[in-house]
């Protein structure tokens, strides 16, 4: 059975840092591009933000965040990471990590919070 799991949201004031974890199983990890997706507001449509290639080659960043988030994966604990940093209040949202490039099956979420 394919498992993702976020972790590592909160809530932040601007210009605060998290860094997002996406525990895997269930899956060649290691052979699998993989991406972030957000939410930011219920109805609204998914925001792919990042992704990374199998061997941490091959980035994208939407330039929303581009400069401001970071993406990394260690294939030995199967794990992705979404380091956040300069955060303002329109990164909140319910973030996803996801299997592929783009779209993919996703997790079941952590929510970003950016709130003074």
């Amino acid at each position: 059975e394919v498992q993702l799991v976020e972790s590592g949201g909160g809530l932040v004031q601007p210009g605060g840092s998290l860094n997002l974890s996406c525990v895997t199983s269930g899956f060649s990890f290691a052979l699998s591009d993989m991406n972030w997706v957000r939410q930011q507001a219920l109805g609204k449509e998914l925001e792919r933000v990042s992704a990374i290639g199998s061997r941490s080659i091959n980035l994208y960043y939407a330039e929303s965040v581009k400069g401001r988030f970071t993406v990394s994966r260690d294939n030995d604990k199967r794990t992705l990471f979404l380091q956040l940093n300069s955060l303002k209040t329109e990164d909140t949202g319910i973030y996803y990590c996801a299997r592929g490039w783009s779209g993919g099956q996703r997790g079941q979420g952590t929510q970003v919070t950016v709130s003074s």
